[in-house]
């Protein structure tokens, strides 16, 4: 129990914990990756932690299926139940003890433990009465490019969906690729043609080629202008038998989990940036590590999470601006990609461009009656 000299309770002493969950649908209908994954609707689990001097906060954690990384949505319900007892009479504003509770009472779950940790940084933000970004290493920029996913259909529907993002000011794109190379390329070849230069495109696999096909996609795509490979294959020793290939520049995403694996990658010239979603490192804090890790390695970062509303933009947005510049490639505001705001449709984009909040903690007002009522609740 987190108690001050005199035995009461510290201030920022977790008393409360209400768990909720909510649907998040894909507002452009269907989001297909390679695989046949397709998801339309998937359940996002919100936790709010109240301190014992009334602040509280709020995380999210939302993963892309049960078929995408370790872990679905239910699982984050489950973790969180097991967790929510021993986290009361924690220190919310002890981010470094507050992981080390849970590391030691669950192994592994960091999908789950993210909410947790996101939450207790928005407590220590508005008990700071700063913005988590000032926190996280200093606001560094309050504006970032934005990039979209463009879903796995035909090579015609592709280049037609970023046509209509690029009306809407958006230069980064990240096409869902893994399909039969020569398909794939032509996906591709239509991007190239549907934009200009300036625009950048990210032939993104999620693991969906086999080794060979992985081999014979990257050499369709070298020719091409403007294209960066984004994890070809399941494994990381795939992933770097592809690397040393191709000259395309290289992004790794679900095999980097933490700071062993970015460095065996970056030892093995495995990559020039990697994708940093927050829920598979395991929270803001862990991310953090992995981030600055990566900036002193001279990659670039783009920083993101599995899926979300508003409150992992917020997480998102408040990462990416406490991020050195030269190294932020591009950045996702999932709330522009779902539907269902609990925080007012905030932060925003505007022409393609995400900005960030200056408020205390992550910077938003929840509205709590969009959530109805609580899976779960613990309390002291």
């Amino acid at each position: 129990m987190n108690v001050g000299d005199t035995g009461a309770l510290a201030p920022t002493t977790i008393v409360r914990i209400d768990v909720y969950e909510y649907p998040l649908s894909y507002r452009h209908g269907r989001y297909t990756m390679s695989g046949d994954r397709v998801i339309t609707t998937v359940p996002a689990t919100v936790i709010k932690v109240t301190t014992a001097d009334g602040v509280t906060g709020y995380g999210e954690s939302c993963p892309l299926g049960p078929a995408y990384l370790p872990g679905f949505g239910a699982g984050v319900q489950a973790v969180l139940g097991e967790l929510g007892p021993r986290l009361i009479g924690t220190d919310a504003a002890n981010l470094g003890e507050l992981n080390a509770v849970m590391d030691r009472n669950l192994a592994g779950h960091g999908y789950a433990k993210s909410a947790v940790d996101i939450a207790c940084w928005d407590v220590l933000g508005k008990v700071a009465e700063l913005p988590v970004g000032a926190l996280l290493g200093g606001i560094r920029q309050r504006r970032f490019p934005l990039y979209v996913a463009v879903p796995l259909e035909s090579h015609e529907q592709m280049a037609s969906y970023v046509t209509a993002r690029r009306a809407e000011g958006i230069h980064y794109f990240q096409l869902k690729l893994g399909g039969r190379p020569a398909d794939d390329a032509e996906r591709v070849a239509a991007v190239v043609d549907a934009t200009e230069d300036g625009d950048v495109i990210v032939a993104d696999a999620n693991c969906g080629w086999r080794l060979p096909d992985a081999v014979m996609a990257a050499r369709l795509l070298e020719p091409m202008p403007r294209v960066y490979l984004e994890q070809p294959c399941a494994t990381l020793e795939e992933c770097l038998a592809v690397r040393r290939l191709t000259t395309l520049p290289y992004v790794l995403d679900e095999v980097i989990t933490d700071v062993q694996s970015l460095i065996r990658a970056y030892q093995a010239n495995g990559l020039d940036a990697v994708n940093c979603k927050i829920s598979r490192i395991g929270g803001l804090t862990k991310a953090k590590q992995l981030r600055d890790l990566a900036v002193s390695l001279g990659l670039r970062l783009t920083i993101e999470d599995t899926w979300g509303g508003d409150l992992t933009t917020a997480a998102v947005s408040q990462l990416a601006a406490s991020t050195d510049p030269a190294a932020l490639f591009m950045v996702s505001y999932m709330n522009d990609w779902t539907d269902g705001h609990l925080g007012g449709y905030q932060p925003r984009s505007v022409d393609g461009v995400g900005y960030v909040s200056d408020a205390p903690g992550l910077g938003l007002e929840i509205d709590e009656s969009l959530l109805g009522h609580p899976t779960m609740s613990f309390a002291a």
